[in-house]
């Protein structure tokens, strides 16, 4: 069995093949059930976010080959063992993101891992590889600082529309969509000087938690919202747009800047056709240089500590199979041991001396457990094995 991770994002393939693999909650549920049922899965996880969709697998199927079948023949590109590892730690902390740094993407690895135990889909490996990778990220968030400006998709769009428009000072914005990047963007334009309305859906349940500052308006009616705003900005876990062009059309004052922060998409693409109205997406955004590649290194320094740790933990789970046999070989030369003849005269006696011995091999094997691998635990345990032989003679 092995890790292996397969996935597609921002660098290998456009936002229209994203949106096909993009997956709500209650999707990533029943695809996990899915794939942990196929035959050489030991456990799985799913990651999907507005840039990436990524599988990682603990076993000998070919995540590849899984995403294939799911996604209908979506290319993918696959990592296996230490290089799996190395790349979702470096997720989580945001140096793969489209946005460098970004801040939101700790939870969503937190989320996937969260989902896969409560799907019962994470076996021991997984589970320890995607904690250690948020442990890592939070590192990295908090350790250093790799860019001197806000590191989120929301921030961009906001610096997008206000480079758009030349000032947000006294404008009309309407967000649709209240989740946590709608809210995001609302308090950013807000604070950016526009007057900002949030649509609301009637049938959310619990409580509403809106941006202070901000309106609010039913999102059954969010076409009249629309009326005389200078930019919109939707950012929903819809399946279904959220603007279309046929009731666009019939504004008196329509919106001239749309910002679409969603995936799959919110806007209707027929829109980004009408004369004289900019439609950006994700894509559109761009990435974000290095501003600060000191901070940058640091932050890699972190991810090596890491993934170091992950490394050892890894490989003396590994080893548990030879660090057994090596104490029962220990046990069993105990057990025929000549020299003390007074060590196990009594079943308590033999109890304690073997308890000795299993803490003593314990203590020392976990102590090097950084140190020595599964093949020096076979030489040793093979060593063992001679000198008892030797000794019968």
């Amino acid at each position: 069995m092995k890790l292996q991770m397969a996935g597609i994002d921002f660098h290998t393939v456009p936002l229209a093949e994203r949106e096909r693999a993009a997956l709500t909650a209650n999707q990533a549920e029943r695809l996990l059930s899915r794939i942990r049922q196929m035959e050489g899965v030991q456990g799985c996880v799913l990651l999907s976010t507005c840039n990436r969709t990524e599988l990682y697998l603990h076993g000998s199927r070919d995540p590849a080959a899984v995403l294939r079948d799911v996604f209908a023949g979506l290319p993918a590109v696959t990592r296996e063992g230490e290089a799996a590892a190395k790349h979702l730690f470096a997720v989580a902390a945001g140096l793969e993101s489209q946005i460098l740094g970004d801040g939101q993407i700790i939870t969503q690895v937190g989320n996937a891992i969260a989902l896969a135990r409560q799907q019962h889909t994470a076996d021991s490996l997984l589970d320890s590889l995607f904690r250690r990778a948020v442990t890592a990220g939070k590192r990295v968030k908090t350790e250093t600082v790799l860019s001197a400006v806000p590191a989120s998709a929301a921030w961009q769009g906001v610096r997008l529309a206000e480079d758009s428009l030349g000032s947000l000072q006294n404008r009309r914005a309407v967000v649709i969509g209240n989740g946590e990047m709608g809210r995001l963007a609302a308090r950013l334009l807000r604070e950016a000087g526009c007057a900002v309305t949030v649509t609301l859906r009637s049938y959310r349940h619990g409580e509403t938690v809106v941006p202070a500052g901000c309106a609010t308006h039913p999102y059954d009616d969010r076409y009249a919202a629309l009326e005389g705003a200078d930019v919109v900005v939707s950012a929903t876990a819809s399946p279904h747009c959220t603007l279309s062009a046929a009731p666009f059309l019939t504004l008196c004052e329509p919106p001239r800047l749309l910002i679409d922060l969603a995936v799959p998409r919110d806007i209707s693409s027929e829109i980004r056709g009408i004369d004289g109205v900019r439609v950006y997406d994700l894509d559109d955004l761009g990435g974000q240089a290095d501003e600060n590649p000191e901070e940058r290194q640091r932050a890699e320094r972190i991810l090596v500590e890491e993934l170091e740790k992950f490394r050892q933990w890894a490989a003396y789970r590994e080893a548990l199979p030879e660090i057994a046999a090596l104490k029962e070989e220990l046990l069993d030369r105990l057990r025929h041991d000549h020299s003390y003849p007074g060590l196990c005269a009594s079943r308590d006696a033999e109890g304690m001396a073997c308890l000795a011995v299993c803490k003593t091999a314990e203590l020392l094997l976990g102590g090097m457990k950084g140190a020595i691998g599964r093949e020096q635990l076979k030489t040793c345990l093979e060593r063992v094995k001679r000198g008892a032989n030797h000794g019968k003679r």
